[in-house]
C-alpha cells in the first residue's frame, strides 16, 4: 500500500512565519462579538476553574451578585442624575417629578434604592462566607482587608444617598448619623461640621453628600473592586472546599470556564435581575413629606444599618458606645487573618464538625443574651444612679464596657478549658457571638424602639406620633 502523504510544512522559516502572524480576526458580526466578550470574560476568570467551587453551596454567588448591584447601581445612578438637583427643595421636588412625570423615574429610583440596601447585605454576607471558610488566610489576607474597606465604602455610599430625596426619613436619619461622629475625641467636632456643611444638615449638606455620592465614593468601590478581582487570580483563585474529616486535599478537576462558570453567573445574574426588578415594581422605594428642620419625629432613627450603634448609645456613655466599640470592632476584623492563621482547615465551613456546634451555641447565646442585657439595662441596671459622684465616662462607660469584656473573657475561657477548643475553633465563636449581637441589636433598634426610643412591642407601636 502507498505510504500516507504528510503535509508539506514548508521552510523553517515560513512556519516561523506562521507562528508569529497574527490571529485572523472573524469577519461576521456575531463571531466578532462572542470573541470580544470571551475576551472580557477571561480578563476577570482563569481560563479553567475548579469544578468543585462551582457549588453554589460553597460561595452562593454572593461576591459576583455585589458586582452586579454596583453595576446595576451605576447605571439607574446615571439616568437618576440626569434629573435631579441637589439644592433643597428643588431636590425634593425632582424626586416627586420622577414617580409622576418621567417614563419609568419611579421605577429606576425604586431599582436604585432596593439595590443599594441590598448590595450592603451581599457584602456582609460575602464577608462572612470568607470568613466561614477560611479563605481569609494568608496568602489572602490583603483581599480581606480589601474587602473590608470595600464594605466600610458601601456603608459610606448609601449613607450619602440617604439623604438625597431630602424628605423628613431622610434628613433626620442623617441629623442622628452625623451626630455620632461628634462623640470622637478632638477631631469629632471638625469633622462633622466639615461633613455637614456647617453646626446641621442644611443645603451645604445635601450638596456634599451629593459630590461624594456620585463621584469620590463610587470610584474608590471600582479601584478596590477592580483590585479585588485581580487579587482573587493572583492568589490562586478562590479556596477549594473540602469536607471537614478530609485530612489531604487532591488535586481539584478543573473545567473551561466558557461555558462551565458563564452559564451558572448567567442564570444567576439574569434570576437576580428579575428578583429586583419584580420587587421595585411591587414595593416603592420610602419617601415622606418635605424635610422640615422645625418638626423632629419620635423617635428620630439613624438609617437601619447604624442602629445597631444607636442601640449601643442608649447604653453606653457615647464616647464607648459611638467610638471605642466600634473602633475596636473594626479593627478585630480587620485583623482577623493575623491572629487566625491556620491554614490546614482552609476550605471547611466553620472549621471542624465541632466548630459548627460552636458557631451555633455562641449565635444561640447571643439570641438569648443580648435581648436580656437590654432589658435588665433599661429597667433594672441604673450604673449612673449608683454610682452619682463618679465621671459618667465611668460609671456609664468604662465599667458597663468591663462588664462585657469580662463576659467574653468567661466565654473564651469556657471554649477553651471546658470544651478545648483550639484557637480558630474560639475565634470563631468569639465573632460569632459578636456578631450576632451586633445583629439582635440592630432588630431591636427597628422594631422595638417607639417614641422617646422606649422599648415596645411591635404590635403596641403607636402608630403615628411627633
Amino acid at each position: 500500500m502507498p505510504e500516507e502523504t504528510q503535509p508539506d510544512q514548508g521552510t523553517p522559516l515560513s512556519r516561523m512565519r506562521r507562528r508569529l502572524a497574527p490571529p485572523e480576526f472573524p469577519t461576521d458580526d456575531r463571531s466578532r462579538m462572542r470573541m470580544v466578550v470571551d475576551s472580557l470574560v477571561l480578563h476577570l476568570h482563569p481560563t479553567k476553574v475548579p469544578q468543585s467551587t462551582l457549588r453554589w453551596s460553597y460561595t452562593w454567588g454572593l461576591g459576583g451578585l455585589s458586582a452586579l448591584l454596583v453595576t446595576m447601581l451605576a447605571v439607574t445612578g446615571v439616568f437618576l442624575q440626569m434629573n435631579y438637583t441637589p439644592s433643597p427643595p428643588q431636590a425634593y421636588l425632582d424626586v416627586l417629578a420622577l414617580r409622576t412625570g418621567t417614563w419609568f423615574g419611579d421605577l429606576l429610583r425604586n431599582i436604585h434604592h432596593w439595590s443599594a440596601n441590598l448590595l450592603i447585605i451581599t457584602s456582609v454576607l460575602h464577608l462572612l462566607r470568607v470568613f466561614f471558610t477560611g479563605a481569609h488566610r494568608p496568602p489572602r489576607e490583603l483581599n480581606w482587608l480589601l474587602g473590608v474597606g470595600m464594605l466600610l465604602l458601601v456603608v459610606a455610599a448609601n449613607f450619602t444617598g440617604y439623604l438625597l430625596p431630602w424628605d423628613q426619613l431622610a434628613f433626620w436619619a442623617i441629623t442622628v448619623g452625623t451626630s455620632i461622629l461628634s462623640y470622637i475625641p478632638l477631631v469629632g467636632q471638625p469633622l462633622s461640621r466639615l461633613l455637614l456643611g456647617g453646626p446641621e444638615v442644611g443645603p451645604p449638606t445635601l450638596l456634599t453628600f451629593y459630590s461624594l455620592h456620585i463621584s469620590f465614593i463610587p470610584l474608590g468601590i471600582l479601584a478596590l473592586m477592580a483590585y479585588h478581582f485581580w487579587r482573587v487570580r493572583k492568589d490562586g483563585g478562590l479556596t477549594i472546599p473540602k469536607s471537614a474529616s478530609q485530612q489531604e486535599q487532591p488535586a481539584p478537576e478543573r473545567v473551561t470556564t466558557i461555558p462551565h462558570l458563564v452559564r451558572r453567573e448567567a442564570v444567576w445574574a439574569a434570576s437576580w435581575v428579575a428578583i429586583l426588578f419584580i420587587f421595585s415594581m411591587l414595593i416603592p422605594a420610602p419617601l415622606e413629606g418635605i424635610a422640615d428642620p422645625a418638626v423632629s419625629p419620635n423617635p428620630a432613627k439613624a438609617p437601619w444599618y447604624f442602629l445597631g450603634i444607636q442601640e449601643l448609645l442608649l447604653h453606653f456613655h457615647p464616647l464607648v458606645g459611638a467610638v471605642i466599640i466600634p473602633a475596636l470592632g473594626l479593627a478585630a476584623l480587620a485583623l482577623l487573618p493575623f491572629y487566625d492563621v491556620q491554614l490546614e482547615n482552609i476550605g471547611v465551613y466553620f472549621r471542624s464538625y465541632r466548630g459548627r456546634y460552636m458557631s451555633l451555641l455562641a449565635a444561640g447565646g447571643a439570641i438569648l443574651l443580648t435581648p436580656l442585657w437590654v432589658v435588665l439595662d433599661e429597667f433594672v441596671l441604673d450604673w449612673a444612679a449608683w454610682l452619682p459622684d463618679w465621671p459618667t465616662l465611668l460609671s456609664n462607660g468604662a465599667i458597663p464596657l468591663a462588664v462585657v469584656l469580662l463576659g467574653l473573657f468567661a466565654l473564651d475561657e469556657v471554649l477553651h478549658k471546658a470544651l478545648r477548643a483550639k484557637t480558630e475553633e474560639r475565634v470563631l465563636a468569639l465573632f460569632i457571638f459578636l456578631f450576632t449581637a451586633l445583629v439582635v441589636l440592630t432588630i431591636i433598634g427597628i422594631f422595638f424602639r417607639g417614641p422617646g426610643m422606649a422599648l415596645y412591642w411591635p404590635w403596641e407601636m403607636p402608630t403615628t406620633y411627633h
